[in-house]
């Protein structure tokens, strides 16, 4: 990748400066400016670590009072049906996440066939899931598979960018109305009041119909980095939509169906928890927000044992995280393979040619 390119696929980082109109975007580029150099990398950098510091205290107390006894013994109490459904709701989950990359292609006027664009897509996130810093993992996993049918590095890096864009209109979307719908529920783990939770799902919401609304009315571009993106219209930016919900329902449905029985949470508010979850898990950089994400669902889970929640925990970081990424690289191998061999076999066919004339 070029300089540009790579600025550009920084670009995609969680945070998102795609939904800012050109006034937004010039005037944090001008109190960047004012700032001292490197200044907002170290507040980045701090708040990370608060964040990790924080789940590993957590994390750390928790695991210090569990019986892991208990902990076998509730290994041992999840069902085989459960495991399935956790393991059909992640294929649908990823199955989903390939959808990302259709929409992105056909919005970029690029062309590759479905089977690159669900490689590129499974594989990218199944690694970055499982390494961390996803903005780079995942653009160099695509832009290696993509590179194949002669998509540029900037292209790759515009459909990160929407990808980017995608995975977080689905959990803003979903966050928002599970605070709404799930106030009460809510209000019984953190204690706040249920109104509190209503004004806030209330706000994201309006974001979210704001968003929408802003790229429905006319055509809009923004510019990265010097770069000039046109952003979606109705019908992509719904697809991103509902491609985002319908996979953020399946991959915190494959955690839900591994919780013990008797869990008092309904689904949606169980949702709106495990979306935050995943934002701390984002905001802290460890691969996979291995950590953050496990103190944060056993601080808000309501459940008569830890060691329940915890086994379940640690089934789904083996179902949804960890098969996914031994899958994806025995299918980039086993492509790198059958690619070589293709080659192998020109090459030879080639050969016998020019000796048979």
């Amino acid at each position: 990748m070029t300089q540009q390119d790579n600025e550009l696929v920084q670009a995609a980082a969680p945070g998102l400066p795609v939904v800012r109109a050109r006034e937004s975007a010039g005037y944090f580029e001008s109190l960047r400016d004012r700032l001292p150099k490197g200044a907002l990398s170290a507040l980045g950098v701090a708040a990370s670590l608060a964040v990790f510091a924080l789940a590993a205290y957590i994390l750390g107390k928790t695991l210090s009072n569990l019986s892991y006894a208990d902990l076998l013994n509730a290994f041992r109490a999840t069902s085989a049906t459960q495991i399935l459904a956790a393991l059909a709701l992640s294929t649908l989950s990823y199955l989903f996440l390939t959808g990302y990359d259709v929409v992105a292609l056909r919005h970029l006027r690029a062309h590759a066939p479905y089977r690159v664009a669900a490689l590129a897509s499974f594989a990218s996130y199944a690694i970055s899931f499982n390494l961390g810093f996803p903005v780079i993992t995942s653009a160099a996993v695509r832009y290696w598979i993509y590179s194949r049918v002669a998509l540029s590095a900037l292209q790759v890096a515009n459909i990160t960018v929407f990808a980017g864009v995608t995975f977080w209109l689905g959990m803003t979307l979903m966050m928002g109305g599970g605070f709404v719908y799930g106030a009460s529920a809510l209000a019984a783990i953190d204690g706040a009041p249920p109104i509190l939770h209503i004004i806030v799902g209330v706000l994201i919401l309006s974001g979210v119909l704001f968003y929408f609304g802003w790229v429905t009315v006319e055509r809009r571009s923004i510019k990265l980095r010097g770069h000039s993106l046109d952003l979606p219209g109705f019908v992509p930016t719904a697809a991103q939509f509902a491609l985002g919900v319908a996979d953020l329902c399946c991959a915190s449905g494959a955690l839900y169906v591994l919780l013990p029985a008797g869990v008092p949470l309904d689904f949606v508010p169980f949702v709106a928890v495990y979306v935050v979850a995943c934002i701390l898990g984002v905001i802290s950089h460890a691969p996979g927000g291995i950590g953050v994400f496990e103190a944060t669902m056993l601080h808000a889970i309501p459940a008569a044992s830890q060691e329940s929640v915890l086994a379940s925990l640690l089934l789904f970081r083996m179902v949804y995280y960890f098969i996914p990424f031994v899958v994806a690289l025995a299918l980039l191998g086993a492509d790198e393979g059958a690619r070589r061999w293709t080659t192998l076999r020109e090459a030879i066919a080639r050969i016998l040619e020019e000796r048979s004339n």
